[in-house]
């Protein structure tokens, strides 16, 4: 069995989120469970000279944009055991930023017809193509349309995951011929609301649809949460699954990590309180051993539940004892709201604008508290991250962060949760934390409970083996 992991983004060449991390570990994972699988992902400006100097030219071919050809390169690299395919070609990919360019749709067309147009070129032979999200959600579509008869494609299977249903491929339909290379006859296949809707096309032409956690395969049948595709996926709910996401347990290793502090470990936590030392006094706030510190690695935007924090961050660190640390970027709204209480509590909020890898993994292992309030999350990975360093998640009972995180109220969680999205709710499941905190001795049985939960791999690995053997049947 040879899996084809087809994704926008993997690190360590390039990565915007989530979907960066899962395209490497996740093949990782069945690399490991002796199962073939390589990566392909676009050749961005932004891969590092370092990798582009290690990596095999393979050959050049031209794929098929509408009525026009264009050059892609494949360059081959491999980094821990395994092969990912670099597909080149500077007029789409030399650009400043991944996403959010005016071609786009054109963009990720190339790439997704450049995967198949590929395949008679190399020297791996995939049973299964696993796409991701809309940028990829047009080669099962292409498959089924155009490439389905075709000697060599008859027997190939598509699997296509769900990210984020939000970002869904909405274009408008006069450019189904000419930038897609799609005929008439097929636009049932794309149509939604009368436009051309990537990912509902990829849900119609995939032999499965896979989401990142089992709770969010639920809610995206809900309107509230499918961003109008819930429709689609009720009829198409036999090949509908979620697989929850997992985290590299050795990447994320506080015993290991050269990003943080000082090591730590299950065995030998004391390592933690020398973080937390130091996390607070490059943040520039007072070094106070026993003051609860409590996290966010956030993008700033609306659905990860920062309307709820501006609605009680006043009334919460004017009546508690309690540092918050902040890094993150996103509307100007929600950082401007951040600015403006760093400046009203100096000595509680700490604030970095951006995203900075190696900072994120000291507050990770720095913090006592991690706060999720998320309106949405589809699987959420930074309430993992900090479970295997030992830092207790708060979190919205949405998505993963439900299938992964139970509340200690009982004596048996693992974080705090709390199920309504309404701001005292949420500052509920803050307080309740807070005095859990304050109970010295049952604290650190909490901090172990954390830190030996299994968020590897390993599970997630072996069901989408299951799910891709039920399909090669």
């Amino acid at each position: 069995m040879k899996i084809l992991y087809v994704t926008s983004e993997a690190l360590p060449f390039a990565s915007s989120g989530g979907l960066g991390e899962v395209a490497a570990s996740l093949p990782k994972a069945l690399r490991q469970r002796m199962v073939g699988c390589r990566v392909v992902l676009p050749l961005y400006q932004s891969v590092s000279q370092e990798f582009r100097d290690s990596m095999k030219f393979l050959c050049h071919i031209t794929v098929p944009v509408a009525w026009r050809r264009q050059y892609c390169g494949i360059f081959e690299a491999r980094v821990d055991g395994l092969i990912y395919y670099l597909l080149d070609n500077e007029y789409y990919f030399k650009r400043a930023s991944l996403y959010g360019n005016y071609d786009d749709g054109e963009r990720f067309a190339f790439l997704s017809r450049a995967v198949l147009e590929m395949l008679p070129q190399i020297d791996y032979q995939p049973d299964i193509l696993h796409c991701n999200d809309w940028q990829t959600a047009l080669t099962p579509v292409y498959l089924h349309s155009l490439y389905g008869q075709v000697q060599g494609y008859e027997r190939l299977k598509t699997v296509y995951t769900i990210h984020n249903i939000q970002y869904q491929g909405i274009y408008g339909r006069e450019i189904l011929n000419d930038v897609f290379g799609l005929p008439e006859a097929d636009f049932p296949l794309v149509a939604y609301d009368g436009d051309v809707n990537l990912m509902k096309g990829a849900i119609e032409c995939a032999q499965a649809v896979t989401t990142v956690s089992p709770t969010y395969a639920q809610e995206i049948l809900d309107p509230w949460f499918s961003h109008g595709l819930d429709p689609i996926l009720r009829a198409r709910s036999g090949k509908l699954s979620g697989i929850l996401n997992g985290i590299d347990t050795q990447q994320y290793d506080p015993e290991t990590d050269a990003d943080i502090f000082c090591p730590y470990s299950v065995e030998h936590p004391a390592g933690k309180a020398e973080n937390k030392a130091a996390l607070q006094e490059l943040f520039g706030l007072p070094r106070r051993p026993n003051v609860p510190v409590m996290g966010m690695v956030s993008r700033l935007v609306s659905h990860k539940g920062l309307d709820l924090l501006q609605t009680v961050l006043y009334e919460l660190l004017g009546s508690t004892d309690l540092q918050l640390l902040v890094l993150g970027s996103g509307d100007w709204r929600y950082e401007n709201f951040f600015r403006q209480f760093a400046q009203d509590f100096p000595e509680k909020l700490g604030l970095r604008l951006g995203f900075v890898p190696d900072l994120a993994r000291k507050i990770y292992a720095g913090c006592d508290l991690f706060l999720m309030p998320s309106k949405s999350e589809p699987c959420g990975l930074s309430q993992m991250i900090a479970l295997r360093y030992g830092t207790l998640p708060i979190v919205r009972e949405t998505g993963g962060l439900k299938d992964t995180v139970t509340d200690s109220g009982d004596g048996s969680g693992n974080g705090f949760c709390f199920k309504s999205y309404n701001a005292y709710d949420m500052l509920d499941a803050v307080r309740r934390a807070l005095a859990a905190y304050g109970e010295q001795k049952n604290w650190p049985v909490l901090v172990k409970r954390a830190m030996n939960c299994d968020n590897s791999w390993g599970a997630s690995a072996r069901e989408y083996i299951r799910l891709y053997k039920n399909l090669l049947q």
